[in-house]
This record gives structure tokens, sequence and C-alpha cells, in this order.
């Protein structure tokens, strides 16, 4: 099992990086995918340890690959290089840190949310660890923290083509494609992620609202798999929804530094500016204190956010945005309804779905194997998304709930750490190479 563990650490990690990332990497064998399907239970403690060293070595992998736009924070995540964050903070606050050199990089309005982020760069001589520290002294009461960067949560097949180059996709225009819809009548479901190619033929008929990456469409098979799953039509499959629109924000556009906190932020703005009463983001990283901020605003108006719990393993610390509070953290289950042995355990899940032994659409027109809480996330969003048509307290926790009653009970009787409520979306298990539903 060691040795199988060693080898997931390093093809997850290149097929990560392809897919998702795109950073320079070297091929390797073919993932076996099926070895994937063992239980916890079956897994020596040392293996388990080592799943959280997928996520890390692929962190260090970006580092060491964009030493100029990305460092590592003091606990090893990775973080815009001389960047940080200050979330609505006082003019008082803002006219001292200015008197002491730091200067105002980027600055972004959250209108619907009444809030500001700005990103501010230390002076010249100041460690950035210190500047935060500086900042945080001088204003206590005050938000500061560094712009981390946020990763996907799911893999891809090495057969999959990820290895095709963005610029040779034939990307649909930026703003939306399909049939259009203004009354509303259809679900809406908001995506953070990376780039849905829009011209698979699952989206055929589909309305797909584009945001980011300069008003370009980036397609990549992380996003167009998630996007698939919650909303995909062909003869061969099919997501959860017949008839949605799709507001999809790419926050990495390929860009070394794409996942950002700032760049998350954006996306939630825009979406909220929508009232996309439900938003899927499969990406996890440390806890962020502007990010939680902005998580707060969202889920006290309203908005459902649903989120994978992350890949690092049953006994890695929490990983956000999953385990802030009142946010939806979803784990992933196999064609046998066991928990993937990668996905997280806590108090932050609160439900399991399909998430392995299964494919989803690929950039390309194609259909690729998906593993990953990543994908399991994707299906609980598209089931919220039609009993929450706007953002409502009252109507969220009743979708919630109702979602809650219809879950199959496995584990331990009642929510429990590692399936939550327990299965929904189990109908929407599409299995690699058979037709769908």
């Amino acid at each position: 099992m060691r040795v199988f563990i060693r080898i997931l650490m390093a093809a997850v990690v290149a097929n990560s990086a392809q897919a998702q990332l795109r950073l320079p990497v070297a091929p390797l064998p073919p993932l076996p995918i099926q070895k994937l399907t063992q239980t916890v239970g079956q897994t020596g403690t040392d293996s388990l340890e080592q799943l959280s060293g997928v996520r890390r070595a692929l962190i260090a992998r970006l580092i060491r690959a964009n030493p100029r736009t990305v460092a590592a924070d003091p606990h090893g995540n990775p973080i815009v290089r001389d960047e940080l964050l200050s979330f609505s903070p006082s003019t008082q606050a803002m006219d001292a840190a200015l008197a002491n050199g730091f200067r105002v990089a980027r600055e972004q309005t959250i209108g619907d949310l009444d809030s500001r982020l700005l990103v501010l760069q230390p002076p010249p001589s100041m460690n950035l660890s210190k500047a935060l520290h500086a900042l945080r002294a001088s204003d206590p009461a005050g938000t500061y923290d560094f712009n981390h960067i946020y990763t996907g949560v799911g893999m891809v097949s090495p057969a999959a083509a990820s290895d095709t180059p963005a610029a040779s996709i034939n990307a649909p225009p930026p703003q939306a494609t399909g049939i259009s819809s203004s009354d509303h009548a259809s679900p809406r479901v908001g995506l953070i992620d990376s780039g849905v190619d829009g011209s698979h033929p699952v989206f055929h008929e589909a309305l797909i609202h584009s945001w980011g990456c300069g008003g370009r469409v980036v397609p990549s098979a992380h996003g167009t798999a998630v996007a698939s799953l919650i909303m995909g039509r062909s003869t061969r499959f099919h997501g959860v929804l017949e008839k949605a629109e799709l507001y999809a924000a790419d926050v990495y556009c390929n860009a070394p530094t794409g996942g950002a906190v700032d760049a998350l932020a954006a996306a939630f703005a825009w979406l909220a500016q929508q009232q996309i009463a439900v938003i899927n983001v499969s990406l996890v990283g440390p806890d962020n204190a502007a990010l939680a901020q902005i998580v707060r605003a969202l889920t006290s108006r309203g908005y459902l956010l649903v989120a994978a719990v992350g890949n690092d393993g049953p006994a890695a610390p929490p990983l956000y945005p999953a385990s802030y509070p009142h946010v939806v953290g979803v784990t992933a289950v196999d064609a046998h309804r066991r928990v993937l042995i990668e996905a997280a355990r806590g108090n932050q899940v609160m439900f399991a779905a399909p998430g392995a032994d299964m494919e989803a659409a690929d950039v390309g027109g194609k259909y690729s194997p998906i593993r990953g809480t990543s994908f399991a996330a994707p299906i609980v969003a598209a089931l919220l998304a039609p009993s929450v048509r706007a953002p409502d307290l009252a109507q969220s926790s009743a979708a919630i709930e109702s979602l809650a009653k219809s879950a199959i009970d496995l584990g331990a009787p009642g929510r429990d750490l590692t399936y939550g409520f327990g299965l929904v979306g189990a109908e929407y298990r599409t299995d690699s190479g058979q037709p769908g539903r």
C-alpha cells in the first residue's frame, strides 16, 4: 500500500498540475484509478498520512516553477509573492499603513456585500510575514492576511485531453452560449473553478455565462467536468439538471497565481451581483481571514455555498472554504457507496455524493474518468438549486433540511463525520464507458 500511495502522489501531482494549473510536467504512466476504490479501513495509518502529501507536493512544484510570483506562508501554503490582503479597512488604518510604506496594488469593491478588498504590498525592505504582523498589531480590529492560492481537489484521468493547449480549444464566446432565458424559470447555479469548454456536446443547449480571464474563455478539464455534472446532457451522459443557467467564474486562467483569494473575492462579487443563490466551489486551501469574512457575508445573506471537503485524507486538518460555518461541505463515495480513501472527515461534512468510478465531460468533446470530492460537490449544488432561486436564509435552510431528509444514511446512524447526513444524488452516477441514466 505504501508503494501505491507513492505512485498515487506522483501521478496525481503531475496530472493535477496539467489539468488545473498547466505547469510544465513530464508525462507519467496512466494512474491506476481502479486501485483507489480501497476503503480507509484497508489502509495503514502511515499510508493515510501520506495522502496530504499529494497536495503538498503539488504546491511545492507550483512554487518551484514560479519563484517570482508564488511563495509559501510560514505553514507551507501557497501565496502570491509580496502581497497581503486587507478586508474593508478603516480610513485611519489605511492612512497608517500608507504612512509606514505600504502600497495599494489593487482594490475591489464588493458592492452587494457592502465591503472592499485591498491588495497591499509592503515596503521593499520588509519581510512579508513581518509586514503582516505589523498590520495586525497596528489595527487589531482589522482583517489582514496573505493572498493565499486555493487549489483544485479532484483529478481527471491522465487519458483525458488535459494536455491539449488551451489556446487550441474552440471556446465559446465569453458572455453566454446556448438558449436565452430572462425570467429565471430555470434553476441558476454559480461555479467558481477553472474554465469550462462550452463547445462540448453536453452543453449544446446549455446557457453558460462566463466570467474572468479578461473576457477570454480558457477551457480546462477540471472546470468542464464539474460543469457537466451540474447540467451536461447528451445521448450518453447527463448531469443533475435538465435545464439550468450556469454562471461560471474562471479564477485560474492558466496563471500561476490562479485561485488566489482576491480572484475568489471578485468571482463571489460577480455572482452576488447576479443574485446567484447556490454557488459551487470545488477548491481548497487554508483558513484565510479575508475569505472567511466574504463567506460570512454571503451565508448571512442567504447564499448557499457548496464546497468539496478535500482529498488530504481522514486525518488531515480541515480545509476551506468547506470548513467555514454554514458552508455545505461535500464528501465523495465510490460505486459501492464507500467513502473515498482520500476524502476528509469532520464536522464540515454535510453530505456525500458520487465522486468516483464514473466519468464526466472533458475538453475537446471527450469524456474521462474522474475521482475526488471536487466532483461530488456539484451534484449537491445542483440538487439544492431548484429550491433556492434567490438568496434567502429561510429558503436555504429549508432546502438543506429537505435534502437531508432524502439522504441515504451511511456509516453510523444519523449525521456522522464521514458521510454527514448521508448519500444524495446516487441516481446521477454515470459509470465510465456506460450510457448515462
